[in-house]
């Protein structure tokens, strides 16, 4: 592996333990301001910066994951990563996201020269009817 790949990698699971720790600060010391999270589906719904950073403290928690073949590539200033992922995850207690693809979007800062994540995919939550109404009712700009 490559510096550029562990570097990456490595950023992928200080976010997941953030996640896991809820750890509010070390995420949104990771998050770009105009962050965007993607749930994929046949009726997909996403969570900006704010509304995730809330979410992810209190309704929608992580307890543990496991990465498959990662994939990442850097395209200019950006870096993409790609896997897919086993998650112990709920929302609201209910389990959601176990196994999924996850696609996160990093791009490295002009000034501080340091990597920010701008976006993330989860794909393939066809089966959970319930996830995009319970992604939307933790949108805090409604």
């Amino acid at each position: 592996m490559n510096d550029f790949a562990s570097t990456i990698e490595a950023l992928e699971h200080r976010w997941m333990r953030a996640w896991i720790n809820r750890d509010r600060k070390d995420m949104k010391a990771l998050a770009d301001r105009d962050l965007v999270i993607l749930f994929g589906s046949a009726h997909p719904a996403i969570l900006d910066r704010a509304s995730w950073l809330d979410a992810a403290e209190t309704r929608l928690r992580c307890t543990g994951y496991r990465y498959g073949s990662i994939y990442t590539r850097r395209q200019g200033k950006s870096a993409i990563f790609a896997a897919p992922i086993e998650l112990e995850s709920t929302v609201d207690g209910r389990p959601v996201l176990d196994n999924t693809f996850v696609v996160s979007i990093w791009r490295r800062t002009a000034v501080r020269r340091r990597w920010l994540l701008i976006e993330r995919v989860f794909a393939g939550q066809d089966t959970d009817a319930d996830l995009p109404r319970d992604v939307r009712s933790m949108q805090l700009w409604r």
